[in-house]
């Protein structure tokens, strides 16, 4: 078990393995994306009260979800980069970063545009509104000190700092529409009791949560296949891997 743990935190035998891995991923992301979008925008019913508008939430409550767990994958990796000082934690946490940036962003776009016709305005400083925007923040500044610090151990270690003492922010955004008065909607999937979505509605909804989970791993193993190439680029197997492919074009 051990011995499997060490070589797949090796970013040689990493690099190999993932190649493998991302189709696995990658298919079943289109094809759970595709059929959930037709799902939601053609099959499930207007809501009786936002009528056709609600049916942004097939992209935004996923792109929502994935913004929280995005940042715990980062965060969690960024961890035991510190603690263990396993390089391919940072490799993850760091080509985790761009994409939980950009599933923040897509949710408080499309949030905002639900937000129009729902409350009469692009934007209010609600407290998910404003958390959420925090998040994006913080994502900016993981990337900012991985790009302006010039030692990479040092800027793992001063990002993945900033990582773990974000995630106080985390349990703000996931409870803010019950920790306080806001214009948000509370949950109406992860409840303890049975959803209030109709099962219609929730299908595809759930199908693009998939989708969106699916389509990060894919991702996410394509940069950081990237990024470990990048960061052992003087390293002995990175050389043998170039000569090989240099050898193959020839």
């Amino acid at each position: 078990m051990w011995n499997w743990f060490h070589r797949l935190s090796s970013p040689k035998y990493f690099y190999d393995m993932s190649a493998k891995m991302i189709p696995w991923f990658a298919v079943p992301a289109l094809v759970s994306g595709v059929y959930g979008l037709y799902l939601g925008f053609f099959v499930a019913p207007p809501d009786y009260q936002q009528g056709e508008s609600y049916r942004i939430i097939f992209i935004h409550v996923p792109a929502a979800w994935m913004s929280l767990f995005v940042y715990m994958v980062m965060a969690t990796s960024a961890a035991i980069g510190l603690i263990w000082q396993i390089r391919l934690a940072d490799v993850i946490a760091a080509a985790s970063a761009p994409i939980g940036a950009s599933f923040t962003f897509l949710a408080l776009v499309t949030g905002s545009l639900w937000g129009k016709p729902m409350w009469g305005t692009y934007w209010v400083w609600d407290a998910r509104l404003t958390s959420e925007l925090i998040l994006l923040f913080l994502y900016f500044g993981y990337m900012a000190l991985q790009s302006s610090i010039e030692d990479q151990r040092m800027a793992d270690k001063a990002s993945g700092l900033l990582a773990i003492v974000g995630v106080v922010n985390i349990p703000i955004i996931h409870y803010s529409v019950e920790w306080w008065n806001t214009l948000h909607q509370g949950a109406t999937v992860a409840k303890f009791d049975k959803p209030s979505m109709h099962i219609d509605m929730l299908i595809p909804l759930l199908l693009m949560a998939l989708a969106f989970k699916l389509f990060y791993a894919a991702v996410v193993l394509v940069r950081a296949r990237n990024e470990a190439l990048y960061r052992d680029r003087n390293r002995r197997w990175v050389r043998e891997l170039i000569e090989n492919m240099n050898g193959e074009k020839i």
